[in-house]
């Protein structure tokens, strides 16, 4: 396996494993604010109160971490058997099982994914119901025991080593050095695995001896992040420096430590200022005895200060700790700005980057968004931008043309992948996600973000911005491939043979979207238009960015490197009546897309105009044969 196809292995296991521990953050500041609050060292000592702590730890996180590490890989049937298999390490170990549970959800939710796909189709109607019951309660039971004779007593040994290892690093003075491990591991997203993994149950162990822990620091400590951001408020260029200290808020008060990662992606080399920054932190709390009673979640210096140990020389000791951090951090960081060449945009390639790594949206990574640019004078050219400018962009461009045509405004609108954007383009509308890139390939574009390329109201605030006369035909254009695809078009570009009735699903129901978009794909392999390898590539494609378009509808297709996969224009529709999530979206209408020199786009306008209307979706979700969706698309 080459280093780049590790690193990316190492990104996406990291993202995993946050994604498992991220969406209850909030249960871990409930648990750490009745911690410091009721425990008899907390601000409000009350032995009634502080009998919740242990159960939460013990019992409600353990079982929020699993149930979510389940539902990701198999939805909600996932997340019952994930919670179910929890109770099993959590019962057979003596420590509280963050870990156990980030192995035993997820594992889970895969033993029951697999047991229904080897049953998929085998039975009985009017059985569903007591199968999917009966087999969720059943796998389940039998991996909780597994995991209570098994890997809860594994892991507990485990544990005690990592115990006795920590312990011998205090002894050795040896401690400092993780910080070599867990700096670069945030920016593998690796931290929450990390923190709430490893060192959140090791230290909630020794809170219990000493009544605090110094490793609920040792990824918490916002100095090292800090000092990077102070050092570009004071060296940095251009839209990193005039955005780094919005970040330097976030970060060090909102404790979102992922607002510095584009910072350091930028330059590579600030890593070794963050490591330095930790190790010095983290020296700093050994000689001082610093700690908290309670793991800090989210790491800011708010919850820090609310999880220290009720006296002076403890928030003495953790506050130096930040403190010497982030100088040594800020001082480290400020020598390599100033020796090394920056460019003032690259914050926002960087923050693209990060999402990227991260696998999905970052939520911080709308913070390094630059300006829109200046509306140009006089608009002759509209450019719609997707990956692979063949499906959403396509969409996009034929409404906004429609409406640009009502308007009598002479103004061409045309549809490209964002690779191929051109160096002169006035104005380029992408999807949120993907304007960094577009920004990045054309910055002085006026750039528009849309979330819903069906019914953005963006398209109309952009026909009232143009304010043309009305004293012109709209040349119809589409973009180069509709152009070039035009002068070839043969009968396969016709209708009947782009959508055809056996490649309309009626009543159809999925899992999750992984499992519907591959149906789509794979109805478009049967009926020739696409190769195997097409598939992977619809999967891909919607890794990087939904697929959604708005009004319930999704339009999975390929990459723009799967064009070579396709063999001819062509399209799938997938009636889902009881709706499927993508990514918080309920999409109800699945149009499969492979497009090929242009010829799938005239359809694909068809299927743009008709889905604007809501009146339509309607029409087409509750349709009883191929053919009516059909005459709905074919009237645009």
């Amino acid at each position: 396996m080459s280093q780049s196809n590790i690193k990316v292995a190492v990104q996406k296991f990291g993202n995993f494993l946050s994604s498992m521990v991220m969406p209850n953050i909030s249960a871990f500041i409930a648990w750490g604010l009745i911690t410091a609050l009721f425990i008899p060292d907390g601000f409000w000592p009350n032995e009634e109160l502080a009998a919740m702590v242990g159960p939460m730890v013990t019992y409600l996180l353990p079982i929020l971490i699993g149930y979510t590490g389940g539902k990701l890989i198999y939805d909600q049937r996932g997340a019952v058997v994930g919670a179910i298999a929890t109770m099993g390490v959590i019962v057979g170990a003596d420590i509280p099982m963050f870990l156990g549970a980030m192995i035993i959800g997820p594992l889970g939710g895969w033993v029951i994914k697999k047991f229904d796909q080897m049953i998929e189709g085998k039975i009985r109607a009017g059985f569903e119901m007591l199968v999917n019951n009966f087999s969720a309660g059943i796998l389940g039971a039998i991996i909780a025991i597994l995991s209570f004779l098994g890997v809860g007593p594994v892991i507990s040994t485990f544990t005690s080593m990592l115990v006795a290892g920590v312990d011998w690093m205090v002894g050795t003075g040896l401690l400092p050095l993780t910080s070599i491990l867990i700096e670069p591991a945030k920016v593998l997203f690796l931290n929450n695995a990390i923190n709430h993994g490893i060192l959140s149950p090791i230290g909630i162990e020794q809170v219990k001896e000493t009544g605090q822990s110094i490793l609920f620091l040792l990824e918490a400590n916002p100095g090292p992040g800090i000092g990077v951001l102070l050092a570009y408020m004071f060296f940095g260029k251009g839209v990193a420096k005039k955005s780094a200290s919005g970040a330097g808020v976030i970060h060090f008060f909102g404790g979102i430590h992922e607002i510095y990662f584009p910072y350091i992606l930028m330059r590579p080399l600030l890593i070794v200022a963050v490591i330095l920054g930790g190790m010095s932190g983290v020296f700093t709390l050994v000689l001082l005895g610093g700690g908290l009673t309670a793991p800090s979640s989210p790491g800011s210096i708010i919850a820090i200060a609310a999880v220290t140990p009720k006296y002076a020389s403890a928030y003495l000791a953790n506050f130096a700790g930040v403190l010497v951090a982030a100088a040594v951090s800020f001082i480290a960081s400020s020598f390599i700005l100033k020796t090394g060449k920056q460019g003032e945009d690259d914050i926002e390639a960087a923050a693209q980057k990060m999402q990227e790594m991260k696998g999905k949206k970052s939520s911080v990574a709308n913070a390094f968004a630059g300006s829109q640019g200046a509306m140009p004078d006089h608009v002759t050219k509209i450019i719609f931008a997707c990956d692979a400018g063949m499906g959403s962009s396509a969409m996009g461009a034929s409404l906004l043309r429609k409406k640009v045509k009502e308007a009598g405004m002479d103004v061409k609108v045309t549809n490209t992948s964002i690779s191929n954007l051109p160096e002169d383009a006035q104005i380029v509308i992408t999807q949120e996600e993907l304007t960094p890139r577009a920004r990045n390939k054309v910055p002085n574009a006026y750039h528009i973000s849309v979330d819903n390329f069906l019914s953005s109201p963006e398209y109309d605030k952009l026909i009232s911005k143009l304010q043309f006369p009305a004293n012109s035909e709209l040349h119809e254009v589409v973009d180069d491939a509709e152009d070039a695809g035009a002068e070839n078009q043969s009968e396969a570009g016709k209708f009947e043979d782009l959508l055809a009735p056996e490649n309309v699903f009626l009543n159809q129901t999925f899992a999750n979207k992984e499992e519907a978009i591959r149906f789509a794909g794979r109805a478009l392999v049967n009926a020739g238009y696409v190769e195997e390898s097409y598939i992977e590539a619809m999967i891909e494609r919607e890794q990087m960015t939904s697929t959604y378009m708005g009004n319930d509808v999704a339009i999975p297709h390929g990459t723009e490197a799967a064009k070579k996969a396709v063999l001819k224009s062509g399209f799938t529709v997938i009636q889902v009546p009881e709706g499927i999530d993508f990514d918080g979206q309920k999409v109800r209408l699945i149009f499969g897309i492979a497009g090929k020199d242009g010829t799938h786009l005239e359809i694909l306008s068809g299927i743009a105009v008709t889905c604007s209307d809501m009146e339509n979706i309607e029409k087409m979700v509750e349709a009883k044969t191929a053919q009516e969706i059909i005459d709905i698309i074919g009237k645009k």
